[in-house]
């Protein structure tokens, strides 16, 4: 990789200077990436008919006991892995399929497939979610697709998925942790482990592009912690959903700022990056209101949830 640039990349300049980078990485994660079976985490023998064209029983909640955030949860984790194919498609475009971009676009795809396998297979033999709704919720989210908001843009891109997979990890990890239920757990953080693998990644992709154009690369991260939205907000009532998900405690805007953006904003050690032009240190000062109008943010939240929860325990 050629030394630091002070005028913008084009995207095409962009990949071709990061290729060396992505070539170390893709060795980098095919040497400590474990190997998986889904299968394995799902306990067949307890799987039972269904009602259709089979003739078995009907879904009930009291099939298996979950608490009602776990099941939202776990269909909002599931739809998200379920857009697969869209997501494919956003990256395969945006990095291409040649070469070492190429060879990580197929790997990553191929390693994220299976995450919705092992929970759906899981969901269903445990009778842990309604199976009709969440095939029409599956046909509806997928139905709709997913766009990147900078599907042109390499180091917006990178940024995005280098937050998203750390979200998407804890959500996973947390998830597991609610629903009560060791298995799943185990499953949910076997998956988790995945997804911070694929952090890793890109984080170390978008580290190499501190090096090479700094500002290009603070203004992508300003630009996507501003309007950053998980890639499962196009899921039919979302915003409901991920509320519920919030005052459980298994993705909040805390945890967003401080186990997401704060410690990965620490390895690209944005704070002390020097070479930047006018629009790099603007990007920065607009990193740290973000931060800081983050913090009042979860602060506010997590007073009106420990008073929901007072009140609730009132009662």
């Amino acid at each position: 990789m050629t030394a630091a640039i002070t005028r913008p990349l084009s995207q095409t300049a962009l990949l071709t200077e990061l290729d060396s980078v992505v070539a170390q990485n893709l060795d980098r994660h095919l040497a400590v990436a474990k190997e998986w079976f889904p299968h394995e985490y799902v306990p067949w023998s307890d799987g039972r008919t269904f009602d259709g064209l089979l003739g078995g029983e009907a879904w009930s909640p009291e099939d298996f006991e979950l608490p009602e955030v776990a099941r939202t949860a776990l269909v909002v984790n599931l739809l998200t892995e379920d857009n697969l194919p869209s997501y494919h498609h956003e990256i395969a475009t945006l990095f291409g399929r040649d070469g070492a971009w190429g060879t990580w676009v197929h790997r990553w795809t191929a390693e994220e497939g299976r995450h919705g396998v092992a929970i759906r297979d899981y969901l269903t033999v445990t009778r842990a979610v309604d199976p009709v709704a969440l095939e029409r919720a599956r046909m509806v989210h997928m139905s709709t697709g997913y766009t990147n908001v900078h599907s042109n843009e390499v180091l917006h891109s990178l940024a995005y998925v280098s937050f998203q997979e750390l979200a998407t990890r804890i959500s996973h990890r947390n998830t597991g942790r609610v629903t009560g239920d060791p298995l799943c757990e185990q499953l949910l953080a076997r998956v988790a482990a995945d997804e911070n693998l694929h952090m890793i990644f890109y984080r170390n992709l978008l580290n190499a592009a501190f090096e090479l154009s700094p500002s290009q690369a603070m203004r992508a991260v300003a630009d996507v912690a501003a309007d950053f939205a998980m890639p499962g907000n196009g899921i039919e009532g979302f915003a409901r959903k991920s509320v519920a998900i919030a005052l459980a405690g298994i993705y909040d805007l805390r945890q967003h700022r401080d186990e997401v953006l704060v410690p990965v904003l620490r390895q690209w050690d944005v704070w002390n990056r020097t070479g930047l032009d006018a629009d790099g240190e603007a990007a920065r000062e607009q990193l740290g209101a973000q931060l800081e109008e983050l913090d009042k943010a979860a602060s506010r939240f997590e007073e009106k949830r420990d008073a929901r929860a007072a009140r609730l325990a009132a009662r």
